[in-house]
C-alpha cells in the first residue's frame, strides 16, 4: 500500500474518531445540561443526515489535498512532506491515543471517554488551527522560499502573457487574411455587382429573366466563398444602386431572388 493510499485511510479513521469524539461531548454536554436522553438521542437522529453530509464534503475538500500536492517543497519544505502530511491528518487519532495513556488511572467509565474525546478534540484544534498555519506561515518567510515563489509568479505572469500575445497574434493574422480575401473578392465581383444592379432596375415584364441571371450570379458567389461572399455582393450591389439613383427608392429583390442558395435565406417579416 503506497504513502498516498495510507495517507487518505489514516484521514478516513482520524475524522471518524473526531466526530465521535465531538459527538460525544456533545451528548454529555446536553446530558449535563439537564435534557434527558431520550430528547437527546430524538434531537440526534434529526441532525444524522445534516451530519453526514457535512463529514462527506469535508472528507471529499480533505482527499483531494491529501491526494494531490497542495505545496511546492521548496516553498513548503516541511508541510510538503510525507511525515508532516500523515502527522497532520492523523491528529485526532494521536489526541486520542495520549489521552488513551493520560487516563489509565481513571476507573470511572464516564470521565475517561470523556478525557478521550476532549484529547482528541484539543490535539485536533491545535494542530488543525494553530500549527499548521503557523508552520505554513514559517516556511513563507524563509528566503528560499520567498525567492522560489517570486520566480513562479514572475513565471506564470509570463505565460499568461505569452498564451494572450499568441491569441493576439492568431486574431490579427485572421483578420489579416479576412481583408485579404475580401480584398480579391472585391475585385471579382465587381462585374458581377455591376449587372446585379442593372438587373434591379429591369422593367416589371423582365423581372422572370432577370431574376434567372440573378440566381445564376448568386451561385457564383456561393461557390467563390459562401454566405460571407454573397452579403459582401449585395451589399456592394446596393451600394452601386444608390450612387446611380441618389434619392430614389431601391427595392432589394436580391434577398429574394437568392433564396435557397447555399444558406442564403430571404428576410422574415413575420
Amino acid at each position: 500500500m503506497n504513502a498516498r493510499r495510507v495517507l487518505k485511510w489514516t484521514h478516513l479513521a482520524s475524522t471518524i474518531w473526531f466526530m465521535l469524539s465531538v459527538g460525544y461531548i456533545v451528548v454529555v454536554a446536553l446530558h449535563q445540561a439537564g435534557f434527558n436522553w431520550l430528547l437527546i438521542f430524538s434531537l440526534s437522529g434529526h441532525s444524522a443526515l445534516v451530519i453526514f453530509l457535512l463529514i462527506s464534503l469535508y472528507l471529499f475538500a480533505l482527499f483531494r489535498g491529501v491526494g494531490g500536492t497542495q505545496y511546492i517543497g521548496v516553498e513548503h519544505p516541511l508541510t510538503s512532506t510525507q511525515q508532516y502530511m500523515g502527522f497532520y491528518v492523523a491528529a485526532p487519532l494521536l489526541g486520542g491515543l495520549a489521552s488513551l495513556f493520560g487516563m489509565l488511572g481513571v476507573n470511572d467509565a464516564y470521565k475517561f471517554f470523556l478525557g478521550m474525546a476532549m484529547g482528541t478534540l484539543g490535539t485536533t484544534f491545535a494542530v488543525w488551527v494553530i500549527v499548521d498555519p503557523v508552520a505554513g506561515l514559517i516556511e513563507m518567510l524563509l528566503p528560499a522560499s520567498g525567492r522560489h515563489r517570486a520566480e513562479r509568479l514572475a513565471l506564470a505572469e509570463a505565460e499568461r502573457r505569452a498564451r494572450r500575445e499568441r491569441r493576439e497574434r492568431v486574431l490579427a493574422e485572421a483578420f489579416a487574411r479576412e481583408a485579404q480575401e475580401r480584398q480579391r473578392w472585391q475585385e471579382r465581383l465587381k462585374p458581377h455587382a455591376e449587372r446585379l444592379a442593372v438587373l434591379l432596375a429591369t422593367e416589371v415584364s423582365d423581372v422572370r429573366s432577370a431574376e434567372k441571371e440573378a440566381l445564376d450570379i448568386g451561385t457564383v458567389a456561393w461557390q467563390l466563398g459562401g454566405l460571407t461572399c454573397m452579403q459582401q455582393l449585395r451589399d456592394m450591389t446596393l451600394g452601386l444602386c444608390h450612387d446611380q439613383h441618389a434619392g430614389g427608392h431601391i427595392t432589394d429583390y436580391i434577398s429574394y431572388w437568392w433564396d435557397g442558395i447555399g444558406d442564403w435565406r430571404r428576410p422574415s417579416f413575420a
